[in-house]
């Protein structure tokens, strides 16, 4: 059986699921023999983990072998950039000026700047939406919260381009942001979105490293070392003695670029490991709080999420709001009913990688309906949801815009 001109595969046992298809996938290393064998090593370790996971409770957080190296490298590449930046500051102070230590101090501290962690911040371009302005929509939020005994958002905001949402930690302070894309939100049932709100708001009790204080630098800092030593060719018309030393010079920062780059990959690996097992936490609160048929629902709309941004766009171009945008989804959804197993199912050859943040949505969706069957604890009604359209309707009609503009 086949679909979406992919190779065979057989349904029922899912034999040749785990066929690499290269015109399929992007290049990850670019070498294609190595990308054949990581794809072969994801699909067997994104199985595994499915496994493992659908037969004992999600337990939140906990100290897996990858949270504990996560948070290991986390504190030893702070405690490096602690002391590189140390040691530059003594020595600015502990000897007399001027001299070549100051120099070699002045780049350690630069060195020590650049490395520093990144925290994140709030992107600008987001529409900030407060209580009063949508006081429906934070009574919804507030509701899911207390199912899934989660915080509230610090933040609450709109994305007007992208049929996606996402809950992030901003700052030091790590401040709670909850972003819906409208484009999304408006395309949903009503109970989809309360499954969608209680996915979003589990990240900030699911355990999920990426949202960690402590464990932000081992996402970030290998990766920027790597760029800071990469080599720029700035070596033009020179002599034979300095074309040599700028080859040499080459030579040795490509080598350290290359191994802290590779040293980056290996860590992102294993962190994504924790990631994908909270993103399997956050599909089961969802299922809590808005029923298991909702949750599961909601993993198959972004199984199609292509059709669906597409068809938002075209009648966003021909004038239609969210009620269209609805209508319109609903009916690519039916449409595409019949094929929604072998979606699934195909899902797992083409998203499965070794930095994949999330598993693929067929085994999301497979986790959901395997484990035990929820009702909803949260109903989101026709009218209370078209009340939260009406609270919205100007930022719908700036998405609407932007959307005509950017088809």
């Amino acid at each position: 059986m086949t679909i979406r001109e992919a190779v065979p595969w057989c349904p029922r046992c899912e034999w040749n699921l785990d066929r690499y298809e290269p015109k399929r996938h992007r290049p990850e290393f670019g070498w294609q023999w190595i990308d054949r064998r990581t794809h072969g090593l994801a699909y067997r370790l994104t199985r595994q983990q499915f496994t493992a996971l659908a037969q004992r409770p999600l337990e939140q957080g906990g100290l897996g072998p990858a949270r504990i190296v996560t948070v290991t490298a986390s504190v030893l590449l702070l405690a490096a950039v602690a002391l590189l930046a140390a040691a530059g500051g003594w020595l600015l102070v502990a000897y007399r000026f001027p001299g070549l230590n100051m120099l070699v101090g002045i780049v350690a501290l630069a060195v020590a700047f650049t490395l520093r962690p990144r925290f994140g911040r709030l992107d600008p371009e987001l529409e900030v939406l407060t209580r009063e302005r949508a006081p429906a929509l934070f009574r919804l939020i507030d509701e899911v919260a207390t199912v899934i005994g989660a915080p509230t958002p610090d933040i609450v905001a709109l994305d007007e381009g992208r049929l996606n949402a996402y809950a992030t930690c901003v700052g030091v302070r790590r401040r709670r942001v909850l972003c819906l894309g409208l484009p999304l939100w408006g395309s949903l049932p009503p109970q989809e979105r309360v499954a969608l709100l209680g996915h979003e708001l589990g990240h900030f009790v699911n355990g999920d490293s990426r949202r960690l204080l402590l464990t932000q630098p081992a996402f970030t800092m290998l990766a920027n070392a790597a760029d800071l030593v990469r080599p720029v060719d700035t070596v033009r018309g020179a002599g034979l003695l300095e074309m040599v030393g700028a080859l040499l010079a080459h030579v040795v920062q490509a080598t350290m670029a290359r191994l802290l780059f590779g040293a980056h990959l290996l860590l992102l690996w294993v962190a994504l490991r924790d990631t994908q097992r909270a993103e399997y936490l956050a599909d089961e609160m969802a299922a809590r709080v808005a029923g298991s048929a909702a949750a599961a629902s909601l993993s198959d709309s972004f199984l199609l999420a292509d059709v669906i941004d597409m068809l938002v766009r075209r009648d966003a171009r021909a004038g239609h709001g969210p009620a269209r945008w609805r209508r319109t989804a609903d009916e690519a959804r039916a449409a595409n009913a019949g094929q929604l197993p072998l979606l699934r199912q195909l899902s797992i050859r083409d998203d499965v990688s070794l930095f994949a943040t999330h598993p693929p949505n067929g085994l999301r969706a497979r986790m959901i309906t395997e484990r035990t069957w929820r009702e909803p604890a949260v109903a989101l009604t026709e009218p209370r949801a078209a009340q939260i359209d009406a609270e919205l309707s100007r930022e719908y009609e700036r998405t609407r815009r932007a959307l005509a503009w950017n088809a």
